[in-house]
């Protein structure tokens, strides 16, 4: 094995577990993300000899995940079965440590319920961190379909989970 092959086994050794936790939360399947980190790893192992710097593999591989799951939005798409309530049962105290674990299942499933691009925009902007330009650039889109996809997404938050405190401070 040559010094170019055994950092990328480093490298996939390393940041594989981050890829799949940026990978989940833009697909909201375990096994959609996986498959998603999977084909990036492997785009990213044929342009490997071809990367200048191998410290930027990973903001290559992030690239290369968010432009094929751009791409997987653009497939036809066959409808899916929403769950029909998930409000959480009123009768618990407010004391009940049980009521953080609540609110992140219902966050969970509200995510879940937002389109992949709007799902795709709260990743990359609230989890990320990443500025409206560059979730423009890394997404393919313009600054205003991501502004638009924000505010659609936090609107649909806000409404079917009122109770989360984070979203009702204007989505911090």
């Amino acid at each position: 094995m040559d010094a170019r092959e055994a950092d990328y086994a480093h490298f996939v050794r390393t940041r594989t577990h981050a890829l799949l936790r940026s990978a989940y939360l833009l697909t909201g399947d375990q096994h959609l993300a996986e498959d998603l980190v999977q084909e990036a790893l492997a785009r990213t192992h044929r342009a490997w000899q071809r990367l200048e710097r191998p410290e930027n593999a990973e903001a290559y591989c992030r690239k290369v995940m968010y432009h094929a799951q751009v791409s997987f939005w653009r497939r036809p798409r066959v409808a899916e079965v929403m769950p029909a309530d998930f409000e959480p049962d009123r009768r618990r105290g407010a004391d009940d440590p049980a009521d953080e674990t609540v609110q992140r299942v219902m966050l969970r499933r509200a995510l879940l319920m937002l389109s992949a691009r709007q799902r795709a925009v709260i990743v990359l902007r609230f989890f990320e961190d990443h500025t409206e330009v560059e979730a423009a650039q890394l997404l393919g889109v313009s600054v205003g379909t991501v502004k638009t996809q924000t505010a659609r997404a936090l609107d649909r938050l806000r409404t079917l989970v009122p109770d989360i405190q984070m979203l009702a401070e204007g989505g911090r």
